[in-house]
């Protein structure tokens, strides 16, 4: 098989987009675009890996984007998209073929990748595009002007795929030229590009209006909902802070465990793995296992949540309620809600944090202990 690498561009600064950060990193359904983005090229077995590029004055925006993701250093891009293009085909490590795609694309299918790869078989250059369907016409002053023959006309996309050598020989001699895709780079080289048709859903996003639209496309494939639900105890020991939902909190005692003892993180856990049947959060963190004596719980929470994203899927909300007399956790729950938030990846408004004491009644009632129940929401693919 021929080794096939991604070329992600990124290193558009989105001025259409009208928001202060570029559209590529803008979060769509719970993850970034871009990741988005990245991750279908990844999980697809006929690419053999993804390089991204970037304006390095983005790097803080980039790292957090692919956080966790394996991937080589970005490259910095240049002043235009054919710049940024040919300088990250100069740092691939000589792939046979190469996929170049937008980042804002990022609905991109696996049938849709599969198909350029394929044609590349047969000639030197292939892109997806989609045959135009609408009625078009010319216009002159706000007016009608005639009617263009759509016959034979096709909206570009990207990927756009070709045999490595021969575009990188392409983009070096079409410097400083001001083409509109790759594939105008191949055709000024003469070589033959094969149209394949993609699908309508592998628009590019442009606009927030675009972005609005990418969101409904994906959660209407999410549509397997499920909820898990978690419950959790720890008992007071000597201390003077414990830690709930990823706060510390002031206290006369601490929370007795082998992690931080975070009762209301440990809950969620259970309830998201819960919701996609995986175990608990002992069989994936066993106490008895050194590694994670004192442990920040956000780790398992994170590892939950990576979870639900490995199956394609997102946290639509979180509930915590904490059972305790002491302490206080009101002057304290907006803190816990947007640490939730945060670790999820997910808005603040999708999380809820609340609290309720049992009358003085139990365990909890005694000040012995918290204790602390959870409820998630995700959404699967069918």
């Amino acid at each position: 098989m021929p080794t096939c690498i991604a070329l992600i561009v990124a290193g558009g600064s989105g001025q259409r987009f009208g928001a202060e950060r570029p559209k590529q990193y803008h979060d769509l359904a719970g993850r970034p675009v871009l990741r988005r983005t990245v991750e279908a090229f990844l999980r697809h077995p006929a690419v053999a890996g993804v390089q991204v590029v970037i304006q390095p004055a983005h790097r803080d925006l980039y790292d957090a984007a692919v956080a966790g993701l394996d991937l080589p250093e970005p490259v910095a891009g240049g002043a235009t998209r054919q710049d940024s293009v040919r300088n990250g085909l100069k740092a691939l490590p000589s792939p046979d073929l190469v996929l170049i795609h937008d980042a804002a694309r990022p609905l991109i299918d696996a049938d849709t990748i599969r198909a350029v790869i394929d044609a590349l078989a047969e000639v030197p250059g292939a892109l997806a595009a989609v045959p135009v369907a609408d009625t078009l016409k010319r216009g002159d002053g706000g007016h009608i002007a005639g009617t263009v023959d759509r016959t034979a006309l096709w909206r570009a996309q990207t990927p756009q795929g070709f045999r490595y050598p021969e575009i990188l020989a392409a983009h070096r001699d079409a410097a400083g030229l001001d083409l509109t895709d790759d594939a105008a780079v191949a055709e000024r080289a003469g070589l033959a590009v094969r149209l394949v048709t993609g699908k309508e859903e592998n628009f590019k996003v442009t606009t927030q209006d675009d972005l609005i639209r990418a969101e409904r496309l994906v959660l209407q494939s999410l549509w397997d909902v499920r909820t898990g639900t978690g419950f959790d105890v720890h008992r007071f020991t000597e201390g003077d802070a414990v830690v709930l939902c990823g706060v510390r909190v002031p206290h006369t005692h601490r929370l007795e465990g082998h992690s931080d003892a975070d009762v209301g993180l440990h809950a969620l856990t259970d309830a998201i793995l819960g919701a996609i049947g995986d175990g608990d959060i002992g069989s994936h963190f066993p106490p008895s296992d050194p590694r994670w004596r004192g442990s920040d719980s956000g780790r398992f929470l994170q590892h939950a949540a990576e979870l639900v994203h490995e199956r394609g899927g997102v946290i639509a909300h979180a509930d915590v309620t904490l059972i305790c007399e002491r302490p206080k956790v009101g002057p304290h729950r907006a803190a816990m809600v947007a640490r939730v938030a945060e670790l999820l990846g997910i808005a603040t408004e999708r999380v809820s944090v609340k609290a309720t004491t049992t009358e003085r009644l139990g365990f909890t009632g005694r000040g012995e202990g918290i204790a602390a129940q959870a409820v998630a929401t995700v959404r699967l693919p069918g």
